[in-house]
């Protein structure tokens, strides 16, 4: 497993990118999906500091929309999602035992 997947914030950051209608949301809003996931209040430093360790991953790129900063998943990204959600599946349905 990769190192950006080891943190469940990353992990769901990506997961909600990945979900998001278009592709893209914007930070404010993929925070806010975070915390209602969540249930509790995101420390925006903490919350930021994750979103700028996948962009300069290179799995989130992020622009700015007017006055917003829009984020989208990379291809590299999308690839880690994919490989994450085909492991998760197949621990649910099988014996969870690695091939």
């Amino acid at each position: 497993m990769t190192k950006w997947l080891r943190s469940g914030r990353r992990r769901d950051i990506c997961i909600l990118l990945a979900a998001a209608e278009d592709g893209e949301l914007r930070s404010q809003q993929l925070k806010s999906r975070l915390e209602a996931h969540y249930d509790d209040h995101l420390e925006p430093k903490a919350f930021y500091g994750s979103l700028s360790a996948l962009v300069d991953a290179g799995f989130v790129e992020k622009r700015t929309e007017g006055i917003y900063d829009v984020c989208a998943l990379t291809e590299g990204g999308e690839r880690r999602v994919r490989e994450h959600y085909d492991w998760v599946q197949e621990c649910l349905e099988g014996d969870g035992n690695e091939k």
